[in-house]
């Protein structure tokens, strides 16, 4: 039976491969490991940006002119072009470099068995198939130009006179900058944004297949995850696509407030609800662990309780009621050590968590998140009340 050697196992990749990925290497854009992060950040956010920029200041729509909002103000583009596009391209490299090794660790560590790695390379095999795939690139291209341009012709677009756009009772009349805008710059972000939900479906289907591997986990791990904490530790990995969403939510709703004329608090519950869900589909993955961790550890506490309970009742046996009560022998055997040790490692059992990550790791992610909308929350309240507000929920 064939097995995958572990230097492909080290080399897995959510990010390292497909057609745009080798595109970028041809156009010498990017390395065999997504080196030159800088100019491809650059060449790609000035393609999709400056010719907006350009257009619209021939269209004599970039600062004033006959667009209620000129390009200069339209802070949800800028936003979307200058702040949540590079975090996506720069999202490729942590991830990368955060989630690549964790394969290789469950086989390094032998929580995947030997007898279930046959089982476990064929989920990686599938996961870089998907990932190299230009049937499912294209598709994604496909999906950009129709319900992407329909969705933002209907949901996003604004129905006031922009620099792009003038709306009438039927449809949007496009601007020159307009026409790129919405034929070029908008698919290359949502296709780029796409390809990152298609690629935690991967993450999400991958660690699928492994949760339902007979995996080696046990109670008393330091972790206090079963041995599999460093997953949890890995959804930090993700934090620049969520400081790309946080960034988009905020400047959907600066641009909705300050030219629709919306009530800032008015969002209050969608921005939660976006900001949990954001989170909820970095940490729902690893919600799939959470069975086997449960049996891990009821299965745990039924062993160490057991053990411990032999241990104590033979310390009580030699120490207090075998009569052996010298304290000078007490004081210089390691029974009373061993006796602290075995209270611990229960207490360690009893503190496994069943779900690899830890309240405070999913708060700082939920801190990633949000962030870009406290400049928003600051034109209502003040600094000082936030911050105290913040230590309230917190502490």
């Amino acid at each position: 039976m064939k097995v995958t050697p572990a230097t492909e196992q080290e080399d897995f990749s959510l990010v390292l491969g497909g057609p745009l990925f080798q595109l970028c290497r041809r156009a010498h854009l990017s390395g065999n490991s997504l080196e030159l992060t800088l100019p491809r950040v650059l060449v790609i956010t000035m393609f999709a940006w400056l010719p907006l920029l350009l257009l619209s200041v021939l269209d004599g729509h970039f600062f004033r002119g006959a667009s209620s909002l000129p390009f200069l103000y339209d802070i949800e583009t800028n936003v979307r072009f200058l702040i949540a596009l590079p975090l996506l391209i720069v999202a490729e490299v942590t991830v990368h470099l955060g989630i690549g090794p964790l394969v290789h660790r469950f086989v390094e560590t032998r929580i995947v068995a030997p007898e279930d790695l046959p089982s476990f390379n064929a989920a990686v095999g599938s996961a870089h198939r998907v990932r190299n795939s230009l049937t499912a690139e294209l598709a994604l291209w496909v999906l950009v130009y129709t319900v992407g341009l329909w969705i933002w012709r209907s949901q996003i677009a604004l129905g006031t006179d922009t620099w792009y756009a003038k709306p009438n009772a039927t449809h949007l009349h496009l601007t020159a900058a307009g026409y790129w805008f919405a034929f070029v710059s908008i698919p290359i972000f949502q296709f780029l944004l796409l390809r990152w939900y298609m690629r935690m479906v991967l993450w999400f289907r991958f660690l699928w297949r492994v949760s339902r591997l007979h995996l080696r986990l046990t109670a008393a791990h330091p972790d206090r995850a079963g041995g599999i904490g460093f997953l949890g530790r890995s959804s930090y990995s993700f934090g620049p696509v969520l400081l790309a969403q946080g960034s988009l939510l905020a400047g959907l709703i600066a641009s909705r407030v300050l030219y629709e004329g919306r009530n800032l608090l008015s969002f209050k519950m969608e921005a939660t609800g976006y900001v949990c869900l954001f989170v909820l589909f970095i940490v729902g993955p690893l919600l799939m662990f959470t069975p086997q961790l449960s049996f891990t550890k009821w299965i745990g506490l039924a062993q160490y309780g057991l053990l411990a309970n032999r241990y104590v009742f033979g310390f009580e046996d030699k120490w207090i009621r075998g009569g052996a009560m010298e304290t000078g022998e007490l004081l210089g055997t390691g029974d009373l050590q061993s006796l602290a040790d075995m209270g611990n490692s229960y207490v360690v059992v009893g503190a496994m968590r069943i779900i690899p990550i830890g309240l405070d790791d999913v708060m700082r992610l939920v801190a990633i998140t949000a962030a870009p909308l406290i400049p928003l929350v600051l034109t209502t309240i003040s600094l000082e009340d936030l911050l105290t507000r913040l230590i309230k929920i917190l502490f």
